[in-house]
């Protein structure tokens, strides 16, 4: 890799140079059988002729003008979002750590416009992710990725999921929200129990905190509803969306209910290039495809059977393989080692794997 390119990432020496579908191919001619979609942002597979038209289409007539003015694929992409969900509203930005943002931002002006500005503290759970700038390092709350930044931003609390004597302990005259990820994925493909959700939902209900579910991995589809936290029959206040949404290309949103956006303002948040024409384009192929009848179903079928042949997988190999997790599509294999350990030993057999990438042949 070239020294002008900021070192942030622990690169793999090797380039790709096109994909299809569930397929990527390096510069080199060597193909790829893709588990990890560019980190759960790919949801149709590589280049889904689609989402490449739609593109295409919209970046020869305007890719992009201010918020300033109305941009009829942004109102369209946010109609059909809050048809098909719990939302009335919905914010556009670029990704989801963005999403996460603006959701902290709308709890506390949500409290501040209600009365009460001193109700600024977000309660966040062990193991979970929100995200890489400064306020969701902290709502993260991992040493690893708050190491070196400084003082932490203030106003997260974190408690272990499914511990609802700590979450009650946290809860105090500041708390404004609860924010939980339906699939802890970064935490390990831990799914959170629906009764858990459910309990959620009533504790905000009972102490007056807004619900916000971060559905950055797991929306669009891909647990087999269009947002996971469905599967557990609640409706949340704000959901934030990211990876998925442009099926690749570089969109986040956060929706909200009326009352949890009340607060949301002309100036009180804004993105340059949030909801811009080619933006809103992508993001309506998207869902063009996965509003589809019976895409949802086969999402379902598809996990039932990738996980049924994961477990066979499991069974086989009880010596290196501990569980199967997660939901729908959203999968993971937890080893009873380092899972680089196994990496290395797939190497030393031959096998070409990276970051979720498993050579499968040229």
């Amino acid at each position: 890799m070239t020294a002008a390119v900021m070192p942030t990432y622990g690169r793999i020496d090797i380039a790709f140079e096109r994909g299809e579908g569930a397929y990527m191919y390096d510069t080199k001619g060597g193909k790829y059988l893709d588990f990890a979609t560019g980190l759960a942002v790919l949801c149709l597979g590589h280049s889904h002729p689609h989402i490449v038209e739609a593109i295409q289409k919209q970046a020869a007539t305007l890719m992009h003008t201010s918020n300033l003015y109305n941009i009829p694929g942004q109102e369209r992409l946010a109609e059909r979002l809050v048809a098909n969900s719990f939302a009335d509203t919905v914010f556009f930005c670029n990704s989801g750590a963005e999403a996460n943002e603006c959701a902290i931002k709308m709890a506390r002006r949500y409290h501040h416009v209600n009365g009460n500005p001193e109700r600024y503290r977000i309660i966040t759970f062990d193991d979970c992710f929100h995200g890489r700038t400064l306020a969701t390092i902290a709502a993260t709350g991992t040493e690893k990725i708050l190491d070196g930044f400084g003082p932490k931003v203030d106003g997260f609390d974190h408690v272990a999921v499914g511990d609802f004597d700590a979450l009650q302990a946290a809860i105090g005259p500041q708390t404004a929200a609860i924010m939980i990820e339906p699939v802890q994925a970064e935490g390990g493909v831990m799914v959170v129990e629906d009764a858990v959700m459910q309990k959620l939902r009533q504790v905000c209900d009972d102490n007056g905190l807004l619900l916000i579910i971060d559905e950055v991995q797991t929306g669009m589809g891909r647990t087999g509803k269009l947002l996971a936290h469905e599967w557990s029959g609640i409706s949340a206040d704000v959901v934030t969306l990211g990876k998925g949404i442009g099926g690749g290309f570089p969109i986040g949103a956060c929706m909200a209910t009326a009352d949890a956006a009340k607060g949301m303002v002309a100036g009180t948040h804004g993105s340059t290039y949030g909801g811009n024409p080619l933006a809103a384009a992508a993001g309506n192929a998207v869902l063009d495809v996965i509003l589809e009848d019976g895409f949802m179903e086969n999402v379902q079928r598809l996990g039932d059977l990738l996980r049924s042949r994961l477990e066979d997988v499991c069974q086989r190999n009880d010596a290196v393989i501990e569980d199967v997790r997660g939901r729908g599509l959203l999968l993971g294999i937890k080893c009873k080692f380092p899972n680089m350990d196994l990496v290395t030993a797939m190497r030393g057999m031959g096998a070409s794997y990276c970051d979720g990438v498993l050579l499968a042949g040229t």
